[in-house]
């Protein structure tokens, strides 16, 4: 058995959820400023619906990102103190492609312009496509993750999909693409049973980090993030 929890807090959302072989249970709340005081309390709910401990897991996912500072600190430092205290790895999936996935989940369509509202006039973006092939996701990171002003990016050759909070640009983005797109998710945000979808590839294929290096991707230059030994006493 493999057990990987994941959890985010990127964006107004706050979700858990808990991949056991593929099967997926999902905690999901629209909760702005609220994710301190539920993140926790939620990952304790969905370990005891599956009868399983901390101990028990093979490995921690979580949201690094893009998104809002605040968030992204809450969810990194959650996962650094669970990951750190059970001696788990870690596995930080990127944000925009959790929307990418869910945005093939919902449309079968393979290929997304994952967006996110960056605020100050800004979007964090990246391309995809998503495929499933045997039961298992492959994303392809077609255009790599950046902020810009929506007017900033560059043409695109891709006729994308458009899927996540910074399609309210929907007219300046839709003009960078071949033509306009067929789906617009709106309303999709990064949730925990994606990015514990994903995170189930990435194990298999070894791809994880320590505690101490579980750390946000905030994209802006001006925001760092100082990696600290979790203090939660010795094991």
């Amino acid at each position: 058995m493999t057990a990987i929890l994941a959890l985010d807090t990127s964006t107004p959302a706050c979700s858990v959820a808990l991949n056991i072989d593929g099967v997926v249970l999902e905690d999901f709340r629209m909760a702005p400023r609220q994710h301190n005081d539920l993140i926790l309390p939620m990952v304790e709910q969905i370990l005891a619906q599956a009868g399983l401990a901390l101990a028990d897991l093979d490995a921690i996912a979580f949201g690094r990102g893009p998104g809002s500072f605040t968030g992204l600190r809450i969810s990194a430092g959650v996962v650094q103190g669970l990951a750190y205290g059970a001696d788990l790895p870690v596995i930080p999936v990127s944000t925009l492609a959790a929307q990418a996935l869910e945005g093939f989940q919902k449309t079968g369509q393979p290929y997304w312009l994952s967006a996110l509202d960056a605020r100050m006039g800004e979007v964090y973006v990246a391309g995809y496509h998503v495929n499933k092939v045997e039961g298992h996701y492959l994303i392809d990171c077609l255009f790599d993750e950046q902020v810009a002003k929506p007017e900033n990016l560059p043409k695109f050759d891709v006729s994308y999909q458009g899927v996540g909070s910074g399609w309210l640009y929907d007219e300046v983005l839709s003009q960078l693409l071949p033509s306009k797109p067929d789906q617009v998710l709106l309303e999709v945000a990064p949730r925990a049973a994606c990015i514990a979808q994903l995170a189930q590839e990435l194990f298999s294929q070894g791809k994880t980090v320590s505690a101490y290096d579980a750390m946000p991707i905030y994209l802006r230059d001006e925001i760092t993030w100082e990696k600290q030994a979790p203090k939660i006493g010795k094991r």
